[in-house]
């Protein structure tokens, strides 16, 4: 498994590498996101966009059933309207620790990702699933919304009607469709996420450190802007990348036919 350090009871960190896997392990109640969660999910994520020797974040689950189940709705039915109020920035962290680490980010889905569960899975940059996933955003079916950036990641992903139909009807998504969807990106054999997801990573983490993080820069500022803006953040972003030692290496170790060593600066 590698090396493990734990965030709290209920995530860990596995080193495979340069691929970091963060492991989502409540599996009492499915990976239900609890305040306690929460806080660890954010520290966790704190501590990732700062290590330089992590490339590529998998996330995944040591659930048999569930990736996540989303919100903790046993915890948040005992919240006074106060309490629920304090708790807002809390669960924001959470998603928002995930959606801005600074490195590719691929989540592994095995059953379940309903609800805030699925919005984890949304702030990565690409989702594995196997035949088993479901995914939805179920929030208005108990009275709330997506609020862990759902009502905006979804559209990015499959237009705003899309978008709009799924978190309207609240419904679940099974695999197949959700592939077709694409509200998942690769679907692999059964019980072969985490593994496919490892893979992928690995051959993510094989590529410049400082490239991957200033191309990840400009793909997520770049979404939304018109063409000539974003073109301006790409240029940024290639600037930050063109005098580094990454680029040197990169480019002697294909004029010398050997594989780069990278610097990672």
């Amino acid at each position: 498994m590698g090396d493990e350090q734990r965030y709290g009871e209920y995530v860990a960190v596995r080193r495979h590498g340069h691929v970091v896997e963060l492991v989502l392990d409540r599996p009492k109640a499915m990976n239900a996101v609890s305040s306690e969660m929460a806080r660890s999910i954010a520290a966790a994520c704190a501590a990732l966009a700062e290590d330089h020797d992590a490339r590529v974040v998998v996330l995944t689950s040591t659930h048999e059933r569930a990736f996540c189940v989303g919100a903790d709705l046993k915890e948040r039915n005992s919240f006074s309207d106060d309490e629920l109020r304090r708790q807002r920035p809390t669960t924001r962290a959470s998603y928002t620790g995930v959606l801005e680490l600074p490195m590719p980010t691929v989540a592994a889905v095995h059953g379940f990702a309903l609800g805030g569960g699925f919005e984890l899975a949304l702030s990565c940059d690409m989702i594995v699933a196997d035949p088993t996933a479901v995914v939805g955003l179920p929030e208005v079916s108990v009275g709330v919304i997506p609020g862990g950036g759902g009502t905006q990641l979804l559209p990015r992903r499959v237009g705003a009607a899309r978008a709009a139909e799924l978190i309207f009807s609240a419904r679940r998504v099974e695999a197949a469709e959700a592939r077709e969807l694409g509200l998942v990106d690769v679907l692999v054999e059964d019980g072969e996420a985490r593994t496919e997801a490892l893979a992928l990573g690995a051959r993510i983490a094989a590529n410049s450190p400082v490239g991957l993080r200033a191309a990840k820069r400009a793909l997520r500022l770049g979404h939304g802007l018109d063409l000539r803006a974003g073109l301006e953040v790409e240029d940024a972003a290639w600037r930050t990348v063109a005098f580094s030692a990454d680029r040197a290496e990169g480019v002697a170790a294909f004029n010398e036919k050997r594989k780069p060593q990278w610097p990672g600066v």
